[in-house]
């Protein structure tokens, strides 16, 4: 009998669709999946058997609901659901039952997606790590603050799973674990439901094994049928290669990663051509900082305030970085990257996408720390759209993505240009 979890989502939800491929079938194979192998990973924070097979059931049993009807789902325990307990990572909400189910997953569940459970998230979706180990080496991170949702995608446990970023939280796990990792253009998928942390940068986005299952995902989610539905371009694209001013802190594995990816493109007709660096990019990062430090101590006032005893040290650390930042400093960051922002469409020029890197480099080992969010801080301020797709192995043998970004709020452009990159890159493997 053929490895059920080895189909693609939109694969399985076309089998479903046509009464080739039952819906229990599909979930009784990624839970066996997950029994196998979630011992040694730690992607999930709650699993409901029982309730996945009986909604599987009940699927079977009536007509189609919609696109992802069938679809066994995770969703990150940051985003809210009414019949799952969600703890944001955090202690004190160890026993949490939201009153009802965040946007996102409402929405899915209503196109017929099955919640199979919640995967583990970093405290609030700050650093502090939960319990997941990198799927290529348990030794490693899979990076945060979708710790859980990248390392159980990977892994083969989920076809699809919700991911946040307010940093890095898409793309950086994304890279380190080797799925595809999409944090949509600012507001794509709705927020509400979801742990407010910093409401200028916080960005509902996807996991999956491939581009396509990434854009189907979200496509549906955000009602863009042109997003669910990406073909590749209709010409060949135009890329900007742009290592950002942050490329000091790149490891040289990043520029093969880079280098490989540039090959890959021109050999399939793609033309690619290096960016310099605008001085109005020189602080973007550390605007970022800014506005994340100042808005995170207000969203988090509760925790930080009322229940100070129960955070780590590392977010009490954060809190206080946070409050040093004042009004004035907030302001002019933001000011900054009204700037930048609006700079865009000329910096891009005639490129489609840019190819920078997804991550300093491997997953770093241990446990205790996730990776730098270096190379993702800027576009999450700027609210552009940024996919990473796998590129190469690194020196310990684990995976390296490269990231592409698209122009703001051309997310269906973004992704045919992941299409395009991803078959490149497959070809020169």
């Amino acid at each position: 009998m053929p490895d059920l979890t080895m189909l693609s989502a939109r694969e399985a939800a076309e089998a479903i669709a046509g009464r080739r491929l039952t819906v229990e079938a599909l979930v009784a194979a990624y839970l066996d999946r997950i029994d196998r192998v979630e011992p040694e990973i730690g992607a999930w924070q709650y699993l409901d058997r029982d309730s996945a097979i009986s909604a599987a059931r009940r699927a079977d049993a009536g007509p189609l609901s919609g696109p992802l009807h069938g679809l066994p789902i995770a969703v990150k325990d940051l985003i809210d659901t009414v019949d799952m307990p969600t703890t944001y990572g955090s202690g004190i909400y160890a026993h949490h039952r939201p009153a009802s189910n965040a946007a996102c997953v409402a929405l899915a569940r209503a196109s017929g997606a099955i919640v199979l459970g919640k995967t583990v998230t970093t405290e609030f979706a700050c650093f502090t790590p939960g319990k997941t180990a990198n799927p290529h080496n348990a030794a490693h991170t899979p990076g945060g603050s979708s710790s859980g949702s990248a390392a159980a995608v990977a892994a083969g446990m989920i076809p699809l799973a919700f991911a946040t970023q307010t940093a890095g939280s898409v793309i950086r796990p994304a890279s380190f674990c080797g799925c595809v990792g999409f944090k949509p253009s600012f507001g794509v998928i709705p927020r509400a439901g979801a742990k407010l942390l910093c409401d200028s940068l916080d960005t509902i986005g996807t996991m999956a094994r491939n581009v396509g299952d990434a854009a189907f995902f979200a496509g549906v989610l955000a009602a863009r049928p042109g997003l669910r539905d990406v073909t590749l371009p209709t010409r060949l694209p135009r890329f900007g290669l742009y290592r950002t001013p942050m490329w000091e802190a790149a490891d040289a594995c990043v520029a093969t990663a880079l280098d490989h990816a540039r090959a890959a493109l021109e050999k399939a007709g793609a033309v690619v051509v290096e960016l310099e660096v605008p001085n109005d990019h020189r602080g973007i990062t550390s605007a970022q900082e800014a506005v994340m430090g100042f808005e995170l101590v207000r969203a988090l006032a509760y925790e930080r305030l009322d229940r100070a005893a129960e955070i780590s040290p590392r977010l009490a650390q954060q809190f206080e970085e946070g409050l040093a930042v004042d009004a004035e400093a907030y302001d002019r960051a933001r000011t900054a990257t009204a700037t930048a922002r609006d700079r865009l469409p000329a910096f891009f020029g005639e490129c489609d996408a840019l190819l920078t890197p997804a991550a300093p480099g491997e997953a770093p080992a241990g446990l205790a720390y996730t990776g730098n969010p270096v190379f993702n801080r800027m576009w999450t301020l700027l609210g552009t759209p940024c996919v990473t797709l796998p590129a190469i192995r690194g020196p310990q043998g684990l995976p390296i993505g490269i990231q592409l970004v698209g122009r703001n709020n051309d997310d269906i452009g973004l992704m045919a240009c992941g299409l395009f990159a991803e078959q490149a890159l497959r070809e020169i493997a």
